[in-house]
């Protein structure tokens, strides 16, 4: 057995060597609290070392009072719970280790997570799984948020733009509910309101109309006594000039140069009800956005382009006794029109929208502020807006 300097009896190899194996099998551990055996045996050697002190001096030798013993070894050793801690501090390393190593392994597999991140697509892609967004009741306050502008693909024409949250097609144009307006009952208003989206079905979702086939059934919902409007739109269809264009009320591509990605038109817009002018005359408005997205007929396959349509309608429904109107028509009383992202100088009642890899054309050069196609907060007829204007986003 070693000997203590202060000649009392010192821990025993053997002692030693069972202590060793514990720690060597991680089995020295002690608990914060000592048990109460531990407390016993604790007590039963301080009483061992007081006798064995008293012993020492009854042999004529004075030594200086040492504590019973070393700090707190056999009731919760400090050098044990600074072990505990640094095994703590192990323990997190190891986890940190852990969740770094599943972290590559998950980004080795699916590299497109970290990308998506970096670039700001995950936004995009929370945006196609948000669904789509609540009715529009009142004009909005302000433009959609802005988000990293990826590109749109054929899978995906409408990545990177406000329109992935709108509607689809004629689901998006949801119609006030009936009532009596201006000495108009309830039962015409209705008829008229029903007529009203029924024509902005046909002039703007309707394929044949888009494909430039003439919109029989969207003419057919006008007053045949507005003489004027028909024989304007007769004349923009056989001969369209800038003053006489279809795209004044229908939205048409060229299939000889475009084709529809997919067979969806993303809308988002309002109708509401007010009173018209005079009495026996009811408002109905209308302000709608439809996003087209296209491919060349003869291009680059993947290179998708969006032209966004905006629409601002104003049909009447009239008392027929007050006034000279054929039954079940509407008198349309104004239309505006804002098309984004399509060829300036060029009137031949088509869209012609620019793609990415277009080369650089000499043409109308774009002027004034950017401007926000999605921005619906302001009205068409807002001042300031150029006639060829440059686009923020498309």
């Amino acid at each position: 057995m070693a000997q203590r300097d202060d000649d009392r009896p010192g821990i025993s190899d053997e002692e030693w060597r069972r202590f060793g194996e514990q720690v060597g099998q991680g089995n020295a551990d002690a608990p914060q609290e000592p048990s109460a055996r531990a407390r016993m045996v604790t007590e039963r050697l301080r009483r061992e070392d007081e006798e064995r002190r008293k012993a020492a001096g009854r042999f004529g030798r004075k030594r200086r009072a040492a504590a019973a013993e070393p700090a707190g070894w056999r009731t919760g050793p400090a050098w044990q719970e600074m072990e505990g801690r640094g095994r703590g501090r192990r323990r997190l390393k190891a986890a940190a280790a852990i969740v770094l190593v599943a972290g590559l392994a998950l980004i080795a597999l699916r590299p497109e997570l970290l990308i998506d991140r970096v670039t700001g697509k995950a936004d995009s892609r929370a945006a196609e799984q948000a669904g789509p967004l609540p009715a529009e009741s009142v004009r909005p306050s302000a433009a959609p948020e802005s988000q990293y502008p990826d590109r749109p693909t054929l899978k995906d024409p409408f990545r990177g733009s406000p329109a992935l949250q709108w509607a689809d097609g004629a689901a998006g144009i949801e119609v006030p509910q009936a009532e009596a307006v201006n000495g108009v009952d309830k039962e015409r208003v209705a008829d008229g309101i029903a007529k009203a989206k029924q024509f902005l079905v046909a002039s703007n979702l309707d394929p044949a109309v888009l494909r430039g086939e003439r919109p029989v059934a969207a003419l057919a919902l006008l007053d045949p006594k507005d003489e004027e409007l028909h024989r304007r739109m007769g004349t923009a269809y056989e001969r369209p000039t800038e003053d006489a264009d279809p795209l004044e009320l229908f939205t048409r591509y060229d299939p000889a140069e475009l084709r529809p990605v997919g067979d969806v038109v993303k809308v988002r817009g309002r109708m509401w009800l007010e009173p018209g002018p005079e009495r026996g005359q009811a408002a109905i408005k209308l302000d709608y956005s439809f996003v087209h997205p296209f491919v060349k007929v003869r291009g680059n396959p993947e290179d998708v382009a969006r032209s966004i349509v905006r629409r601002e309608l104003t049909f009447h429904v009239v008392d027929a006794k007050a006034w000279d109107s054929t039954p079940g028509k509407l008198w349309l009383r104004e239309t505006l029109r804002d098309v984004a992202n399509t060829a300036c100088d060029k009137n031949d009642g088509y869209l012609h929208p620019s793609f990415f890899s277009d080369p650089e054309e000499s043409g109308p050069e774009p002027s004034g502020v950017p401007v926000d196609p999605y921005d619906r907060s302001r009205g068409i007829d807002t001042p300031g807006q150029e006639e060829c204007g440059r686009l923020s986003r498309s």
